[in-house]
């Protein structure tokens, strides 16, 4: 048994304090979608890149093939599944003539990543070319708010932009999930403030691959996905580019009616992590003190425990949920979970996926969650 210093658990309460803070201005200032869905004629390209996408992709689908807005056109690129994408997609071609079209894509021309060329391949439809927005969202997104696009529509006409982005309910079904990803929906809070996204004198901008909608004509005045090819976190990076060149930005919730099963599993979300960390500028030279820096924080209720201080590590214990779960609820209207009660065990997925980014930067290797998709 040893003794730490009492700065040691003041200052650790201190910090949980400030993040429950700063996570409660996060979200009274994450704005949810007009109840009144817009009315407006507007036309709408819906680019969803598919890739061995069989486990979602027909729910998914059908979901958005059910939005109520009349000038919406689903492009989906089949970017060389060898599951069954394409039989699900030939089931459903024919029943929607005229609202939904497939490309089927097997050639990666280099200098390119597999998401992004499939969604310049969308972009480049007559669909989408004589769109007034185009819609991103990947694979296993769904909308089962049939007013969704309309209502993210009237938000723009209340609060002019031309990049919109939505942050979706999270679904988890196994235990990791269910313990890891709140916490992950609260850090994107706070790396992302919804008030510094809309301020134009901030360079912190959103864009969200389950749903970043963007006008036309700012898009062509980017150049597209084709400017950043090779771009692994394209969403976030379009939105980025987009602001820096003067356009306007906004996120608001679209939990619970747009959700998606985020990572099937602790393998999925150590190598999605794994693939941010390398795309986010910055956080790989950061991946061993900062991996140190995740264990110890997250273990900090035990050192405090064992450390001399059992009755501050307790409380430590029980704050954090308390906050992560005011986020998770205020983004998917999901109710607390007691998976939640064993959160010091999170530093250690989250450590391992920075140390491999590390390793994938330092060999020189590309990060891929499937073969060819980026």
């Amino acid at each position: 048994m040893f003794e730490l210093p009492l700065a040691v658990p003041i200052a650790l309460l201190l910090l949980a304090l400030f993040a429950a803070g700063v996570t409660a201005l996060r979200i009274r200032s994450l704005p949810d979608l007009p109840l009144e869905p817009s009315e407006a004629p507007a036309s709408v390209c819906l680019c969803i890149p598919a890739r061995n996408e069989a486990a979602e992709l027909g729910p998914a689908l059908d979901s958005w093939l059910a939005q109520d807005l009349p000038g919406l056109h689903i492009v989906v690129v089949d970017d060389g599944s060898t599951d069954a994408t394409p039989q699900i997609l030939a089931e459903r071609t024919p029943r929607h003539p005229g609202r939904l079209t497939v490309i089927r894509n097997d050639a990666l021309p280099a200098g390119w990543l597999g998401k992004n060329h499939a969604l310049h391949l969308a972009t480049a439809t007559p669909q989408a070319r004589s769109a007034d927005g185009l819609l991103f969202v990947d694979a296993d997104v769904r909308a089962d708010d049939p007013a969704l696009v309309r209502r993210a529509l009237a938000m723009l006409e209340a609060d002019p932009a031309e990049v919109l982005a939505l942050v979706p309910a999270v679904d988890t079904a196994g235990f990791w999930e269910r313990l890891i990803l709140p916490f992950g929906a609260t850090a994107f809070l706070w790396m992302v403030p919804p008030s510094r996204v809309a301020s134009p004198k901030s360079r912190i901008a959103c864009g969200i691959g389950a749903f970043t909608l963007i006008r036309r004509e700012a898009y062509d005045a980017l150049g597209g996905h084709a400017a950043a090819p090779l771009e692994p976190v394209d969403d976030m990076m379009l939105a980025r580019r987009a602001k820096a060149a003067g356009f306007r930005n906004r996120v608001a919730c679209g939990g619970p009616g747009l959700h998606l099963r985020m990572y099937p599993g602790l393998g999925a979300f150590v190598r999605g992590l794994r693939k941010n960390a390398v795309g986010w500028p910055g956080t790989v030279g950061m991946a061993l003190p900062g991996a140190a820096l995740l264990v110890a924080l997250f273990a900090s209720p035990l050192v405090l425990a064992f450390g001399g201080h059992p009755g501050w590590g307790l409380g430590l214990w029980l704050l954090v949920p308390a906050f992560v779960g005011s986020a998770h609820q205020r983004l998917s209207r999901r109710p607390m979970d007691l998976a939640w009660a064993l959160w010091p065990l999170i530093g250690l997925p989250l450590a391992a996926g920075l140390l491999w980014a590390l390793a994938d930067r330092r060999r020189g290797r590309s990060v891929r969650l499937r073969p060819r998709r980026g």
